[in-house]
């Protein structure tokens, strides 16, 4: 299965990093997946091998836009066994809501009621 999403942060992308560098947080966002950086990009992102509930790669790829940080999402992976159409649809479908659910979180995380055409927080959040 292939989920592909965007969404755009109004923080730079240093403050992005650092949501995404807190092994912590993985656990949290993936619960049910082991994830191992295999390339750590700096400010551009990360990628990790994936296992777990599903076996692949992911990749978060951070793209300075404007006032802040276009994150795109990527993970490739299979599922486990010999999944039917129907089950590898629900999980696909499940993976699109949980990325998207990722990306507003952090947005409401990190952005903290920034007002539109104020300048976005360039610190990271503790």
């Amino acid at each position: 299965m292939d989920v592909v999403d965007e969404t755009f942060l109004a923080v730079p992308p240093p403050v992005v990093k650092a949501a995404f560098a807190d092994r912590g947080g993985w656990r949290r966002m993936w619960p049910d997946l082991t994830l191992e950086v295999y390339a750590d990009r700096g400010d551009e992102g990360l990628r990790w091998t994936v296992r777990g509930a599903l076996t692949g790669t992911m990749e978060v790829w951070l793209e300075p836009m404007l006032d802040g940080t276009l994150l795109h999402y990527f993970l490739r992976a299979d599922m486990p066994g010999r999944p039917g159409p129907r089950d590898i649809r629900r999980e696909l479908t499940r993976r699109q809501f949980a990325a998207k659910n990722i990306a507003f979180d952090l947005k409401a995380q990190l952005e903290d009621g920034r007002r539109p055409g104020c300048p976005p927080r360039t610190e990271t959040v503790e």
